[in-house]
């Protein structure tokens, strides 16, 4: 048990830590501008929903990735939605970074 409690103050320190880095901090300052506009976040997430099944059914057919991207071309040029979208993925790709880093330490497979 006493192992346990060691591991879960680790990962209270570890998410302390990434909530304390730049990467997280401008993250939330985007997602906190998106929600000030009425309706963004959701316009966001149906975007978001719209690629991920795009990208996931293998619906990869090179006119409807031109379709998918002269649909969303002046959406993503907001300046709220793009900060939003690049805050994202700098968070994402860092808790990737992090979840790499433990399974290379533990050896993994």
């Amino acid at each position: 048990m006493k192992l346990e409690e060691n591991l879960n103050q680790t990962v209270e320190t570890l998410s302390a830590a990434i909530k304390g880095t730049e990467t997280y901090n401008r993250y939330q300052a985007a997602l906190a501008a998106v929600k000030l506009q009425p309706g963004l976040k959701e316009q966001i997430d149906r975007f978001r929903r719209e690629n991920y099944l795009m990208q996931s059914t293998g619906d990869m057919a090179f006119e409807r990735i031109e379709q998918f991207e002269r649909e969303y071309s002046d959406f993503r040029e907001n300046p709220l939605v793009s900060d939003f979208l690049a805050a994202e993925l700098a968070l994402c790709r860092m808790v990737q970074q992090i979840n790499f880093n433990i399974t290379e330490a533990l050896d993994f497979e």
